[in-house]
């Protein structure tokens, strides 16, 4: 049994700034973040004003130099990290929210209920992601939050497999009975005792979906050590 209290969240964050890369992804994450939070104050000229220096190299007034419509490159940068992070954890947020909770409803009740589930699953499998998200953003319109909900729910399935397998694996142990023997219910056995033990697969596929150019390493390490530091089987 695996229930999160305030005492338990300590002693994770404990655990995972005990890897030193752990701590240094975990700064410089942060530090993108308030750099795409405080982007305004953070570049120095205005990322869509086209200059006449076309092609400046790195200099004091352009930092990393201007590209080829005389664009500041640095203040693109900045503003560019805004709509990456936003893109990739607000997508990555919907695939597990929706993958997690199908997944685990699945693989708890079996029968009908996983034969609907994963049919309809199996058929969102069946086109590339890519083409189901085009489809999607057809349907919804074309807009920057649609983009990042057709993403999500492209992205869906592949966290609904996972989550489902680890939730059959997971109920047929004995504490998952021990509980329901002493009365817990349906949604408590679900969320506090099998799904605490089936996140860790889950921590690794979301951080590589958010994963992206500059952030990959710094977001794999942390999600590695999250996984681990949340993993009760290492910590009992």
């Amino acid at each position: 049994m695996a229930v999160t209290t305030p005492s338990r969240r300590r002693g994770v964050l404990a655990r995972m700034m005990r890897k030193p890369a752990a701590a240094l992804s975990l700064a410089y994450l942060t530090l993108l973040v308030l750099v795409a939070v405080f982007a305004p104050f953070v570049a120095p000229l205005d990322p869509e004003k086209m200059y006449d220096d076309r092609y400046h190299p790195p200099s004091r007034t352009y930092l990393m130099g201007t590209d080829n419509l005389g664009r500041d490159i640095f203040s693109r940068l900045v503003y560019g990290s805004r709509l990456s992070l936003s893109v990739g954890f607000i997508a990555v947020g919907i695939a597990v929210a929706g993958g997690t909770v199908l997944g685990l409803v699945a693989g708890y009740f079996g029968g009908r209920v996983d034969q609907i589930t994963m049919r309809i699953i199996d058929v969102m499998l069946a086109f590339p992601g890519i083409l189901l998200a085009l489809v999607i953003i057809a349907i919804l319109g074309s807009s920057l939050a649609n983009v990042m909900i057709a993403i999500g729910i492209a992205t869906i399935p592949t966290f609904t497999r996972v989550v489902r397998g680890s939730t059959m694996e997971i109920k047929a142990l004995e504490y998952v009975d021990g509980a329901r023997a002493a009365g817990a219910g349906t949604l408590a056995i679900m969320f506090r005792h099998i799904l605490p033990n089936a996140v860790q697969p889950v921590i690794v596929m979301a951080t590589l979906g958010v994963a992206g150019a500059l952030t990959v390493l710094a977001i794999n390490l942390l999600g590695d050590a999250l996984r681990d530091a949340l993993d009760p089987r290492l910590y009992r």
